[in-house]
């Protein structure tokens, strides 16, 4: 019978380790449970991490292409100065024979041209630099745009090392950078 108490009391002690060891480990679930926070918040910070590098991306784009139809407009500027300049050379070669019948009307239309020339340079001139205008937006737009994802990122990897190290302190930091960054974007949109 000795032997049953002990035996008992064994299972008595195994037990109360058992709930002791149980109670230590809800204990410690409840004081990392805001690890699941983190977790959640790497997740968000991911996906709108995603968003502004894909924006980032847009305005690129916008970038590249706004100053390659501004390149486009000035050759097409420069294209209309030289036809331009060959036209008054031409003008002025034709200028002494201007009495002449069959030179007169050539040098009419000379007149003409030159004076459209101006026009169509103006008009020209005019989108080009409004290329350039949404070329210089784009840019600036995509720097900071591109600002915003570098603080999203650090803000993930500070909020990873904090799930591995469990200091509150980094999460706070990520929550920071992923603020700042949101309004880095805010700007870069409006």
């Amino acid at each position: 019978m000795n032997e049953l108490q002990t035996e008992i009391n064994e299972l008595k002690g195994f037990i109360a380790e058992l709930k002791a060891d149980r109670q230590a480990t809800k204990d410690k679930e409840k004081r990392e449970a805001w690890t699941k926070y983190v977790s959640l918040t790497i997740v968000i910070v991911a996906v709108v991490a995603a968003v502004a590098n894909q924006w980032a991306g847009k305005f690129g784009s916008r970038n590249q292409m706004s100053q390659i139809k501004a390149s486009d407009q000035w050759s097409f500027y420069e294209a209309k100065s030289i036809k331009q300049h060959l036209d008054e050379d031409t003008l002025a070669l034709i200028a002494g024979r201007s009495n002449d019948p069959v030179v007169m009307p050539a040098a009419q239309k000379l007149v003409a041209d030159l004076a459209r020339y101006d026009k169509e340079k103006k008009d020209i001139q005019t989108k080009a630099q409004e290329f350039e205008k949404k070329r210089d937006e784009a840019g600036e737009r995509g720097g900071m745009m591109a600002t915003s994802v570098s603080l999203f990122t650090v803000a993930i990897a500070a909020a990873s090392i904090c799930t591995v190290t469990k200091k509150k302190p980094l999460w706070f930091l990520s929550l920071v950078l992923s603020i700042l960054a949101v309004a880095q974007m805010v700007r870069a949109v409006i």
